[in-house]
């Protein structure tokens, strides 16, 4: 099955609609074609992942056996990927001023919600709050609006979060969903130490698009999708792709998603550090039974599984927007990430007053971030605050390097035991605590080198004794 690659920096190239259609096309005239359905698993099994033409046709595919074979492998590859261990992380809402009209978003122009925008001192009080759960990685949300929520804002709050430091807390790295900006604001964001650059598409069928977004910058369809080739040429070495599934045709968006993939790797040599599957959600306004592209959770989790074999060295995210039951199943197909004790109101954390009247979405799993832990612990995942990546300079193509022949293990896994170690001693309940310290003590014996086990055992000893300053 021939591969399709565009290479031009123009939207409506490197996401051809002709060829996405053409894509599904051929997927429903041989989804039922056994023979190479068995050769397009034969080939995602060397984990070098799939193209968009052949991952499609595996989603087409609903035969119940092979689909039990996507679902299994898209495991097996998450496991040779990125093994058992699971990050954390928090959104952190700003503000809510927005100009744009998205119908699908409660933040949109026209909306009746309270506006506010949170100060620096304000911003300062939320990142103790959340330093006091437990974690050292944020999402910095805002909405669009160069009078409100400028650049100098943007900027500003990430110095604030960053200097924040609040008994044994701090934030060691926050990732940035802002909209779509220039090459100069992207090497701005670079330089005051981001991590990710996280841009949602929300829909790649260009007709969509301009129907969801009527007004405002994020209408114009093309300067969106050409957002993080802007990015990676303002030197920011990683981003993060996204589509918000249930506003139009599945397949079309997951299609749509694997080219921008491509396209990434084909002119920057680096794909999406991650990938995040968000379904749309009841908000203040927002009907998702109102959309088209509804799925049920069956197919949520064939669609994560499908992106997992496709793009085996992403990261992948789901968030508080699903529920624990939901967040299961996508944790076995490939997820690594996933977020803990959110709030989608501005100034949620540190003053919950009026919170379901500004949530951005509602929230579907609504434990503490204790409780979130206790859960990956007993499931057997490895909860992991580590940042080390990025304070060692391994973004971008050396990232990507480690990651693609499976050697980020090497430094992820014992990252991901001491930061755990970390939470132990200074946040868990005593309960969650004595499951940790047992799931360590397992885990320091699937560690390669006794040389970084013995690294692993010396931290272990430093946090008990209240040293915090460690990076393999």
């Amino acid at each position: 099955m021939p591969s399709y690659h565009a290479a031009s920096p123009n939207a409506d190239e490197f996401i051809s609609h002709a060829e996405i259609t053409d894509t599904l096309r051929c997927a429903q005239s041989v989804k039922q074609d056994t023979a190479l359905v068995d050769a397009i698993l034969e080939k995602a099994r060397e984990a070098k992942g799939l193209s968009h033409r052949e991952a499609s046709v595996l989603l087409a595919c609903e035969d119940p056996a092979k689909v039990g074979e996507i679902i299994n492998l898209a495991f097996e590859i998450k496991q040779q990927f990125y093994g058992n261990r699971i990050v954390l992380f928090a959104p952190l809402y700003l503000s809510n001023y927005c100009i744009n009209g998205c119908l699908y978003c409660p933040y949109h122009y026209t909306s009746d919600i309270p506006r506010t925008k949170l100060s620096q001192d304000e911003i300062r009080a939320e990142t103790i709050a959340l330093q006091n759960m437990g974690h050292k990685r944020l999402a910095r949300e805002a909405g669009e609006d160069p009078v409100n929520n400028p650049i100098e804002y943007i900027l500003e709050s990430l110095d604030t979060i960053y200097s924040v430091k609040h008994k044994n807390g701090a934030i060691r790295r926050v990732n940035v969903n802002i909209a779509a900006t220039t090459v100069e604001n992207s090497r701005k964001l670079r330089d005051a130490g981001i991590g990710t650059y996280i841009l949602f598409q929300e829909t790649y069928d260009k007709a969509g698009y301009e129907h969801l977004h009527p007004r405002g910058p994020k209408s114009n369809y093309a300067y969106h999708t050409e957002a993080m080739d802007r990015a990676m040429r303002g030197d920011i070495d990683d981003v993060g792709l996204g589509v918000l599934f249930g506003l139009e045709n599945y397949a079309y968006e997951f299609a749509g998603l694997l080219m921008h993939a491509e396209h990434l790797e084909a002119v920057f040599g680096v794909g999406p550090h991650t990938i995040s599957v968000p379904r749309v959600k009841p908000a203040h306004g927002v009907d998702p039974g109102s959309f088209a592209g509804g799925i049920s959770d069956a197919l949520f989790e064939k669609i994560a599984a499908c992106i997992r074999i496709a793009v085996p060295y992403t990261g992948m995210i789901v968030s508080t927007r699903e529920s624990k039951s939901v967040r299961e199943r996508l944790l076995r197909v490939g997820v690594s990430q996933v977020s803990g004790a959110s709030r989608t109101s501005v100034g949620g954390y540190g003053n919950q007053s009026g919170e379901e009247d500004t949530r951005q979405f509602e929230v579907q799993d609504t434990r503490s971030l204790d409780e979130v832990i206790r859960w990956l612990i007993d499931a057997g995942y490895v909860p992991s605050f580590c940042t080390a990546c990025y304070r060692a300079g391994r973004t971008g193509d050396r990232f990507m390097a480690l990651c693609k022949s499976k050697q980020i293990l090497n430094c992820c896994h014992p990252n991901a035991l001491v930061t755990l170690k970390e939470y132990l001693v200074d946040y868990a309940a005593p309960q969650t605590r004595e499951a940790g310290e047992r799931l360590i003590e397992k885990e320091i014996g699937v560690i390669p080198r006794e040389s970084v086990r013995e690294w692993v055992r010396t931290n272990l000893v430093n946090i008990e004794n209240g040293q915090r300053d460690f990076r393999l």
